[in-house]
């Protein structure tokens, strides 16, 4: 009898709600809530401000542990006026008046408070007229720690979920740009923490900002981590919105202002996208020219330089409510073998790593990073254990992403860590040719990573991690240290469930002012201008054409962009196309010697690319055989171009990467419409001994 009466009590409730009018997911949660708090008081939120103007938010409190925002059926006050005055939102307005209040918010069943302190500040504001400064008094105590009772209440599925991130690139063959019901699904049924989305998920502004939000209802309790690398460069997952330099063109500018204002704008179009972590910065030290994977993703060669750029940039991105990973621990950097491909190793002893690969990261950690990204890395004098390959029954050592020494005795332990770590992505051959997808996640998660990036099978790691906790081969303590993390970056940022979330049109009206907006245009703009490095110049530059004199534009990769670059400086400019064997035509060698000036763009990724025997290389020596007019080189991605051709070029300028405003501001460059101010953040050695332009090279007009 009792269990009928609590059915029609329930029917009841659900009833009587309808009738209300209120929303049927309040009726259906109605019974499990079991308290209304300010998530400024959640611990763990950083509840400080000098504004005038303060969004406070509410949550609801489930007795199963989980949590959400709250907009509707809930009346926000304040006891004093005079201080500040907060509207049906919880948007509050700072008054300038001293004195303290307390902001209350009520669902007429629970009730919470934080205090606002005003104080005259006076190294603000006019003689006579201090400013006022406010900041939260929050209220403390176990009602306030919302990730312990979460994860107490968590299923075992649940915790193991949380630590999965894969992603959905494609779905029978084609490219997932808005939510499929079997990929909603695998949300729920997996309990998934997190997606990692690609340059084949996000097309457009509109469709971007509704995928994501398709995520984020699919999630069942907790928000999802809704991450992507748009590290800016080469590596820019968005097809809409501003394409800044990458880290070594930022680097080159040596300037901490620019890298946060980039770090900040790529910030702020990744939030109002509804992508909340960025898997960025890079802060590798690129300590080796021959590496294929870095080279301009990183900031240069200097570890200083790298932490410097590296600090600026995370902080402008986390400033704009985005979480930061730097990347990839220990060290990339000085490798010559890409762990997409094979197993690199960095042979350097624990205090050659401290000066150099480790010293950004430290330093990342020391302010305060969300999150950082393991390598697929061998590092033998860290970690010397070895495991048989499955590819080649061979022993190979272990990488760090699989490595306990390295990520929990070296990251966690030493380095005083406490952040979320992230694998990189487990289907790189590195990892998945050599342990196998089930046997990698397993090591990954002992070591001390909290999240599988990409794991190769989802069912099949889930289960495996599964059964390796029934086995006891993972303790649950492991499992839940790595989901507090998860749960705890997750309030720091405000990755919470919405109960009510925005239209779909808003969320889309907002994401499209400020993606590609003219403020964020500017500060790419910058980046690129004060990038340009002229590394060589010979009399050759700045050009100065007359309208009827023709400047001929040479090359193959990028060739249009650069010449539609040069054609805004100059009309009066030719682009030619070189043959893919890049052997000149007559008509294009004819071309060539009329040309006043010669302008020839160089596009290499590795080692081959650039030898002075190259196709591509042997283009550029060549340019001299045809004409007397000055030749201008640039190296439209590596630096290092200059290496195979240096005393067949009368200039050489360095834009480290291909996007649009790095074209302009070379060819304004050129044409001496930008003064160079780039520095080389790399040396750049000479093809077989020596160095032939050092670390800090700069030359100006």
């Amino acid at each position: 009898m009792k269990r009928a009466y609590k059915i029609i009590s329930l029917t009841v409730l659900a009833l009587t709600m309808i009738i209300s009018g209120l929303p049927m997911n309040i009726a259906k949660a109605e019974s499990g809530l079991k308290d209304l708090i300010i998530y400024q008081n959640v611990t763990g939120v950083e509840a400080s401000t000098g504004e005038e103007n303060i969004e406070l938010k509410a949550m609801n409190v489930y007795r199963d542990g989980h949590f959400t925002f709250v907009t509707e059926n809930v009346e926000w006050s304040t006891s004093n006026k005079n201080v500040a005055s907060v509207d049906g939102e919880g948007n509050v307005s700072i008054s300038g008046h001293p004195g303290k209040t307390f902001i209350e918010v009520t669902n007429g069943t629970y009730t919470d408070r934080i205090a606002i302190q005003v104080k005259p500040d006076p190294d603000k504001g006019d003689k006579g007229t201090p400013s006022t400064e406010a900041t939260f008094l929050k209220e403390e105590g176990k009602r306030y720690d919302l990730v312990h009772e979460a994860v107490a209440n968590m299923t075992i599925e649940e915790k193991i979920g949380q630590m999965l991130m894969p992603d959905f690139r494609n779905w029978n063959g084609e490219n997932v740009t808005e939510m499929l019901p079997e990929i909603e699904q695998m949300v729920k049924d997996y309990h998934l923490g997190g997606v990692i989305l690609f340059r084949e998920n996000v097309v457009t502004t509109e469709q971007t900002t509704k995928l994501v939000a398709d995520y984020q209802e699919a999630a069942e309790k907790y928000g999802l981590f809704m991450t992507i690398d748009q590290e800016g460069g080469i590596v820019t997952r968005l097809q809409s919105g501003t394409d800044f330099p990458g880290n070594m063109a930022l680097g080159a500018t040596r300037s901490p202002e620019i890298a946060f204002n980039v770090g900040k704008s790529i910030g702020e179009e990744l939030h109002s996208l509804g992508l909340n972590v960025n898997f960025a910065p890079v802060m590798d030290v690129n300590i080796n020219p021959d590496n294929p994977v870095i080279g301009v993703r990183s900031f240069g060669e200097d570890p200083e330089l790298v932490a410097e750029m590296g600090v600026a940039y995370t902080k402008g991105l986390q400033s704009a409510g985005v979480a930061a990973t730097a990347k990839h621990f220990p060290g990339h950097g000085d490798t010559a073998v890409d762990s997409h491909i094979g197993l690199p190793e960095v042979p350097h002893d624990k205090e050659r790593l401290k000066e150099v690969e480790l010293y950004p990261f430290q330093q990342a950690m020391d302010e305060g990073i969300d999150a950082i990204m393991t390598a697929h890395v061998t590092f033998p004098k860290i970690d010397d254990s070895v495991a048989i390959s499955k590819k080649t029954g061979e022993e190979i050592a272990v990488p760090a992403t699989l490595s306990h020494k390295v990520l929990t005795e070296l990251m966690r332990e030493e380095m005083g860590y406490e952040g979320l770590i992230t694998t990189d992505a487990m289907n790189m051959n590195a990892i998945a040719d050599h342990f196998g997808a089930v046997e990698a996640a397993v090591r990954a998660v002992k070591a001390g990573t909290d999240i599988v990036l990409m794991p190769v099978g989802l069912s099949e790691v889930r289960q495996g991690l599964l059964d390796a906790v029934e086995s006891g081969e993972l303790t649950v303590d492991r499992i839940e240290a790595s989901v507090e993390r998860i749960l705890s970056l997750k309030i720091k940022r405000g990755i919470i469930k919405e109960e009510t979330p925005l239209p779909p049109e808003e969320k889309i009206a907002q994401a499209s002012r400020v993606v590609g907006s003219e403020a964020h245009k500017q500060v790419e703009k910058e980046a690129a201008e004060r990038s340009i490095t002229l590394v060589k110049n010979e009399g050759g530059l700045p050009l100065n054409p007359s309208a009827d004199e023709k400047v001929v534009v040479i090359g193959r990769s990028f060739v249009e962009d650069l010449g539609n670059a040069v054609r805004e400086e100059h009309e009066n400019t030719s682009i030619i196309e070189a043959p893919s064997n890049y052997q000149l035509t007559e008509a294009q060698k004819s071309e060539i010697r009329e040309a006043s000036a010669i302008i020839v763009g160089t596009y290499t990724y590795n080692v081959s690319g650039r030898s002075p025997e190259s196709p591509q290389m042997q283009l550029v020596k060549a340019l001299k055989e045809e004409s007397d007019a000055p030749v201008i080189a640039l190296g439209i991605r590596n630096p290092y171009d200059i290496m195979a051709y240096d005393n067949e070029v009368d200039a050489y300028l360095a834009q480290y990467g291909f996007r649009t405003a790095s074209f302009k501001a070379s060819a304004a460059t050129i044409f001496g419409e930008n003064a160079p101010g780039g520095k080389l953040p790399v040396s750049i050695p000479g093809v077989s001994e020596g160095t032939l332009y050092k670390f800090g090279h700069e030359l100006n007009y």
